[in-house]
């Protein structure tokens, strides 16, 4: 058996190749000649499996180690009989992470405060809802806005998306690119959306460029639109420059890009393999060699105020500005960047000591770090 594996797939390197012949390739070089003879592929959201690329192909199975995709063509797919997978949820704390560092960030860098404020949610799958319970546990209102989920689980529990527009403080989009039907999301922040927004607000995009129009954006923060933080572009890996330079805070597509985030997507990736292609040593594999964090143990006991206790603990694992910094450097290495992101371990990876009582305690708890005293 031939499997192509993107090349920057993390940990995957020598696990499958006592049952095939694997071969690691650049993401954005895989194409149809390149699967021609083989069964699997295990990719990223850089290689485009379209009916161009599997027309020719003998591809059985393919994995997409991304909880997104939009980079999938589904119904070429299922013309050609071929079984897919992708990691949902892989990267979810990575990305709650991503969002909770920029929130700290505001506040440290431009006093925009997060304590009383109410967070639109747009689109709360398994990403959202991690985003969610950070949010409460620092003492926001949370609103979401799903339609999906509504018409499935009924509508308690979710507003609609004028509600999100002209009542939260904060808005998170965490949808996936949908170009049509009811629940496009193809320029769902448009001209006419950002004229709606609650004067004052900040917006966070972690999903996809696509959803902003980013000329829109541009001309709604010269308005009502207090900031945005950007992890997604319109287009990539090319940047306008306008947009780069229009963000409080700008990373190169690397909000799930926590170390733990690319072992479960992984993981999820090859065990899905080895059900299609019956290998039972593989069904419950993961990595085993998984980098420790920098700073494992955080101690906070010298310090008393909740708010800077919780700012320096979530600083501690993962700051915003460090990649904000690399990006604005030279965003021609928007690929470079990605490429060899440094380890990132998320909250419940490390340990916070703190003084008996401390009333951060239970908000850094609820966040997922590990407390001691």
């Amino acid at each position: 058996m031939i499997i192509v594996a993107d090349d920057k797939i993390p940990f995957l390197r020598g696990v499958l190749e006592p049952w095939a012949e694997v071969r690691y390739l650049s993401g954005a070089k895989i194409g149809p000649a390149e699967v021609q003879d083989a069964s699997a592929l295990i990719t990223r959201t850089r290689t485009k499996v379209d009916a161009a690329l599997l027309q020719n192909s003998a591809l059985k199975f393919v994995a997409t180690a991304t909880i997104g995709t939009d980079h999938l063509d589904i119904s070429a797919l299922a013309a050609k009989g071929v079984t897919w997978t992708s990691a949902p949820g892989c990267n979810a704390e990575s990305v709650a992470q991503w969002f909770t560092s920029a929130l700290v960030r505001l506040w440290l860098k431009r006093g925009i405060s997060w304590q009383g404020k109410t967070l639109g949610i747009v689109g709360c799958g398994n990403v959202g809802k991690r985003i969610a319970n950070k949010a409460r546990a620092l003492g926001m209102k949370v609103l979401v806005n799903d339609p999906p989920r509504a018409r499935a689980e009924g509508a308690a529990g979710f507003v609609d998306f004028d509600t999100i527009l002209t009542q939260c403080d904060f808005i998170t989009l965490h949808v996936p690119l949908d170009r049509s039907g009811p629940d496009r999301t193809l320029g769902l922040f448009d001209e006419a959306a950002f004229a709606r927004v609650k004067s004052g607000a900040v917006i966070f995009n972690s999903c996809r460029g696509e959803v902003i129009v980013e000329t829109a954006l541009r001309q709604a923060l010269g308005k009502g639109l207090k900031a945005a933080v950007l992890d997604v572009w319109d287009p990539e890996p090319e940047i306008t420059p306008a947009s780069l330079a229009a963000a409080a805070f700008a990373t190169p597509h690397i909000a799930g890009y926590s170390v733990d985030g690319k072992a479960n997507g992984t993981a999820m990736s090859v065990q899905a393999l080895a059900r299609h292609f019956g290998i039972p040593e593989l069904l419950h594999w993961t990595p085993e060699q998984v980098p420790a964090p920098k700073t494992p143990v955080i101690d906070l006991r010298n310090f008393s105020d909740p708010i800077d206790i919780i700012c320096r603990a979530v600083l501690a694992t993962y700051d915003i500005a460090e990649d904000d910094a690399r990006l604005r450097a030279d965003p021609s290495t928007f690929e470079a960047l990605r490429g060899a992101y440094p380890p990132r371990r998320e909250f419940a990876a490390h340990k916070v000591l703190l003084p008996t009582g401390s009333p951060a305690a239970a908000i850094l708890a609820a966040m997922d770090f590990q407390i001691s005293e």
